[in-house]
């Protein structure tokens, strides 16, 4: 897997870990105000970006594993689909992820009885369905959800719609599995049994991930806090980078000391 190393050299390392269709390029305005604190380890996952032809496939166990022989000991920050990856690392190997940030992210994206605030399970078969007939479409479509609801929806469409494709084109095999993974994932009791501080960090607005399935999953863990960025949509460090570096790095340092 690609894996990007930028910013500060001495600085405590931190893991970046993308959405579904995105890739690591898609955190430049966050990386601009970390950069300079931290050494980041900005990770292409597997069929996306510059590890389109990795033979990682995406699904948790196997890409958890391969970023763990990648990257060093870490807090690790996923996004979105990220999210499910850096959570399984933090649950599997407890001692090299030392925090735990999820943004936009929780351990069960789909609804189920005892689980309201997921989304319909409706929505990842239409997804996976229009993959088949007009790949290119059915992005556009996502991004449309991702964007939807944050105060900059504009200018947050326009800035996803640039990012997806920056890279090359995502590999149509991988995107399909990352839908699986986001369908099928049930990770909440990995939730309650962290061993690690966590920080949950949602948009007030966001249409793909509801804050209060985030809010829940804080209060689910031992040593957690939630976040709501009360303008932003589902990629709040588009938009409000600066309120999620401020978050981001507070928690850090709390969590380091």
């Amino acid at each position: 897997m690609h894996v990007e190393i930028v910013g500060n050299g001495n600085g405590p390392p931190l893991v970046l870990l993308h959405g579904w269709a995105m890739h690591g390029g898609i955190f430049a305005p966050l990386v601009k105000r970390l950069r300079a604190q931290r050494t980041l380890y900005v990770v292409d996952l597997p069929g996306h970006g510059h590890s389109r032809d990795s033979g990682v496939p995406l699904e948790l166990d196997a890409c958890t594993h391969a970023l763990l022989d990648a990257v060093p000991d870490a807090p690790w920050c996923g996004w979105s689909l990220g999210g499910l990856i850096a959570l399984h690392a933090a649950s599997l190997q407890p001692a090299r992820v030392p925090a735990l940030a999820m943004v936009c992210a929780t351990p069960k994206f789909v609804v189920a009885g005892d689980w309201p605030q997921g989304m319909p399970v409706e929505v990842f078969h239409g997804f996976a369905e229009g993959l088949r007939s007009d790949w290119r479409a059915t992005i556009d479509r996502f991004i449309a959800l991702e964007a939807f609801g944050s105060d900059h929806m504009r200018e947050e469409l326009r800035m996803l719609r640039d990012a997806v494709l920056a890279h090359g084109e995502p590999s149509l095999r991988v995107l399909a599995e990352g839908l699986r993974v986001l369908e099928h994932s049930d990770l909440r009791n990995a939730v309650q049994t962290l061993k690690m501080p966590s920080l949950w960090l949602g948009g007030r607005r966001d249409r793909l991930v509801n804050p209060a399935a985030m809010q829940a999953s804080a209060a689910a863990a031992m040593d957690a806090r939630y976040v709501q960025i009360e303008h932003a949509g589902h990629a709040p460090f588009l938009t409000h980078a600066d309120e999620v570096a401020d978050a981001l790095l507070g928690f850090l340092a709390e969590s380091r000391a």
